[in-house]
Parts: structure tokens; C-alpha cells; sequence
């Protein structure tokens, strides 16, 4: 059994805050505190990006393959310790315990495809327009990371950086949300105890705004990993102007289901309603504005509707729950008053539309399948990040993906038919950065992660995620005989 440390790793020690501050992590399924973890400010922050820039120039000097061993070991902690890791974080994310675990194998395997792939991070030799000269293209570590991630993914979001950052050869100064912090520690836990220098890693926890703008105002930080809302991205975009930061953004998505009258009804509709309601629908790229085509429209929204209503809510840990609770009162009410407000202007529920009567304890709201929506309904227009199914018909192609591109977000969309033509005319024309043609998962170590327009700039993941935390230098060198 591994002891874990719940304290900000800053310079390879585990600490209190430094103003002595503490937050009360509370079980989103009970409302209950679980315990005080460490709560800082901007001088946490300061200490962790002093740590991560004095530690920076030896371990950028490493070779790939001994970065490479570090990430491999941290694979392999994590593997033998998985059935302890994942329940802490369902205790604090309130995800059902079969999510956590999946969370958690996937890190390891984000670990090692950054373990292999920065061994492949390669120059080139460009021939030279001079017999004298030779022009080289080498990469190299951005330098010091900074990360901000969300509480829906606890361990995805950020693994997913951390890894290739380190990797890359860079130093990281990680911010979790104080709502799921324990998961980002134990992350950090496995990188230390598996060969991660002091200050290579820092895992710190506080103040959201104050510890932002420790990350913007110091130039020795070279780029910061966001995941969460257009809003404080934008917020982070105006603040980077100032020292010309460099930003990943992982924002907001508002994502698209086309479902085309080819398809096996049945078998998409059981799907949608799995992959819809996963982590209780706080997912950005999960499965929102759900288009059907006419001649299916009934069949789909009368099978989803069932289906929805016969998922188990309850606690994560408790063996049999479909779907847990939202992260915390403000989310849950939030989704409540959109809900409502659809109502109110038409809109019907076929399927949940309330909290659970029978569960008064726990920021649960039930699964919600919703029709009769119009595009000024806000329910339609927002991010909804909670389990309600939305479904809108459609008779015509072009009228499908009009409709699909009618938002300012643009991260995931999808796609269900069985006609080439069909998929290709799709794909091509939604203003998505993921498109998933019968599949509902745009996220694996291998292939790049990221949206456009207003959700986001930047890619995570794949050799397009290793080389965001590298620069291309050029080296031009003269009279050469």
C-alpha cells in the first residue's frame, strides 16, 4: 500500500502553503469535506517557477532516453498502484470508479508515447543556396511550463502536458483545480518517486487568480497549458500580451452529433446515451447538440429517452452507478436553471428534467432528454457541461451542418452514417479541430487534441503536442571549405 501525500511538491518537497492556508475538498456525491488540503498564493507560485527554472538547464541537458526512463517508471508506478489511485479520485470528482481506473490506465499510456516519441523529435539539414554554408534546424525545450487544468478529467488533463513537456525537456509548475487536487498530487508523487529531479515536477494548489498571475508575469515561464472555459481563456490570452507568454487553450466545445437515417438506430442511440452521460456530461468534447434526421428522429428520441431513464445515479464508489454527481452546487444549478429556462420557453423533456427526488444529498441532477428547442434557447447556444441530451431534427444535409457550424465553438463534432460520400461531405465541412465519424472518443496519446475558433489555439498529444513545448532554432553556419 503507498502512502500518498496530499501537499504541493515545490522543489521536490512536499509543503503546506505558504501562508499556512487550507481548502476543504468536499466528496461531490455526499457533501461532505474529505479532508484540508494545502491552499497557497502567489508566493507558492513564485518558489515553484524558482524550483522549475534552476532545475531547467540540467534536466533539458538529459538525453531523450533518460527523460525518456523517468516517464517509462512513472508508467509503471501508476500501473502497480491503479486500484488505489482511482478511487481517491472518484471520492473527489464523483465520476463512477470504472471512469477513474480507465483515467488512470490511459496516463500511463500518454507517459509512454511521450517516452518513445521525444526520442524521435527530429532536426533537419536544409541545402543551402551557397557551396560555403550549411543551414541546420534544430529543436529545443521551451523552458520552464506552466499548467492550469480543470477538475473533469483530473488525471487526463494533466498527464497529457505534463508527459510531453517533460519529455520535451522542459520544467513544470502545475496548477490543479482546487476541487480535484489529489489526483494532480499523486501525479506528481509517481514522477517523483520514479527518477524526477527536485524541481523538475512541482505540483502546487491555491489561489486560482493569484498564482495566474504569478504564471503571466514571469518571464522566465515560457508557455502555459490552460484547460477550462472561453472566458478565462480569453482572460489569459489579454494577460500573456504583456511578456508574450506562450498559451495552449483548451477551451469550451459545444460539440455536434449529425445522426443520418443509414445508420443502425438502435446501436447509435445506445452509444449516445453511454457517451452523452459519461462523468455526468462534464466533458468538453462530449456528444451536445444532438441533429436526427426526420426519418429517424422518433425512433432515435424514444430509445434515448428509455435509455436515460434507466441509468443508475449514485455515488461513484458504489459498485453498479452509471452516472455520479456534478462537480459541485454552482454546476449542478446552473444546468437546473438551463434546463428550466428551455421550459419555460417551450421546450420539452421527455426524461429526467430535475433532481433526483429519492437523492437529497449530493449535487446529482437526472439524466434529461430535451426536444422542441429553438436556437435562442440558451441550453441550445451554450456549453451545458452536464447530463442532458439534447435533440434537434433535420431533413436536408446542408441544413445539418449549417446548423452544426452556427456556434462560435469549434472543438469536437460528430458524425453518424454509413455512406462514404456522406462522411467525407461531413468532415470536410464541419469548423471542428476533431472530427469523429462513427466513433464518439476524439482522444488518444498518438493524434493530436484541440479545437478551433473560440475553443482553443494549440495542440495537445501527438507529435503536434511534443513539439508545442519546443522551439525550432535555425543555425546557419558560414564558409565552410
Amino acid at each position: 500500500m503507498t502512502d500518498f501525500i496530499f501537499k504541493q511538491l515545490i522543489n521536490g518537497n512536499w509543503v503546506e502553503a505558504a501562508n499556512g492556508g487550507v481548502w476543504p475538498l468536499v466528496n461531490p456525491a455526499t457533501e461532505s469535506v474529505i479532508m484540508d488540503v494545502p491552499f497557497g498564493d502567489a508566493a507558492d507560485a513564485e518558489a515553484a517557477i524558482d524550483a522549475a527554472a534552476a532545475a531547467f538547464p540540467s534536466w533539458s541537458r538529459k538525453t531523450p532516453y533518460q527523460r525518456a526512463d523517468v516517464l517509462m517508471n512513472t508508467a509503471q508506478w501508476i500501473l502497480a498502484r491503479v486500484e488505489q489511485l482511482a478511487p481517491i479520485t472518484t471520492e473527489e470528482s464523483g465520476k463512477p470508479l470504472s471512469e477513474s481506473l480507465a483515467e488512470w490506465r490511459s496516463a500511463a499510456n500518454y507517459l509512454i508515447w511521450n517516452a518513445e516519441e521525444c526520442k524521435r523529435a527530429y532536426g533537419r539539414s536544409i541545402p543551402a543556396r551557397l557551396p560555403t554554408r550549411r543551414i541546420l534546424v534544430v529543436q529545443q525545450a521551451l523552458g520552464v511550463i506552466g499548467t492550469i487544468t480543470a477538475w473533469n478529467f483530473p488525471v487526463y488533463n494533466i498527464v497529457r502536458c505534463w508527459s510531453a513537456a517533460l519529455a520535451a525537456g522542459c520544467t513544470v509548475v502545475g496548477r490543479p483545480s482546487e476541487y480535484t487536487p489529489r489526483s494532480a498530487m499523486m501525479m506528481a508523487q509517481a514522477l517523483h518517486e520514479s527518477g524526477a529531479p527536485a524541481g523538475v515536477i512541482n505540483c502546487i494548489n491555491g489561489d486560482p487568480a493569484a498564482m495566474a498571475q504569478v504564471m503571466l508575469k514571469d518571464v522566465r515561464l515560457r508557455k502555459i497549458s490552460f484547460t477550462g472555459s472561453t472566458r478565462v481563456g480569453k482572460l489569459l490570452l489579454d494577460g500573456a500580451s504583456q511578456t508574450v507568454t506562450k498559451l495552449a487553450l483548451e477551451l469550451g466545445g459545444n460539440a455536434p452529433v449529425i445522426v443520418f437515417p443509414d445508420v443502425n438506430v438502435t446501436e447509435v442511440a445506445k452509444q449516445a446515451v453511454a457517451w452523452k452521460y459519461r462523468n455526468a456530461g462534464q466533458v468538453c468534447v462530449a456528444p451536445q447538440r444532438f441533429y436526427v434526421h426526420s426519418r429517424v428522429l422518433e425512433e432515435f428520441t424514444e430509445r434515448v429517452a428509455e435509455q436515460s431513464r434507466a441509468l443508475r445515479l449514485g455515488n461513484g464508489l458504489t459498485q453498479g452507478t452509471e452516472v455520479g454527481p456534478l462537480i459541485n452546487a454552482v454546476q449542478r444549478d446552473r444546468v437546473e436553471a438551463m434546463v428550466a429556462e428551455a421550459v419555460a420557453q417551450g421546450a420539452e423533456t421527455l426524461s429526467g428534467g430535475s433532481r433526483p427526488g429519492d437523492m437529497p444529498k449530493g449535487y446529482f441532477y437526472s439524466p434529461t432528454v430535451i426536444t422542441n428547442l429553438t436556437e435562442d434557447m440558451r441550453l441550445y447556444r451554450e456549453e451545458i457541461f452536464g447530463p442532458v441530451l439534447p435533440i434537434v431534427g433535420f431533413s436536408d444535409p446542408d441544413e445539418a451542418l449549417a446548423l452544426a457550424n452556427a456556434t462560435p465553438y469549434g472543438l469536437a463534432a460528430f458524425v453518424q452514417t454509413n455512406d462514404l460520400n456522406t462522411s467525407i461531405r461531413m468532415y470536410e465541412g464541419l469548423e471542428f479541430g476533431m472530427i469523429c465519424v462513427n466513433d464518439w472518443l476524439p482522444a488518444t496519446p498518438e493524434a493530436p487534441f484541440g479545437g478551433i475558433k473560440q475553443s482553443g489555439l494549440g495542440r495537445e498529444c501527438g507529435l503536434e503536442g511534443l513539439e508545442e513545448y519546443m522551439e525550432a532554432k535555425t543555425v546557419f553556419i558560414g564558409g565552410v571549405t
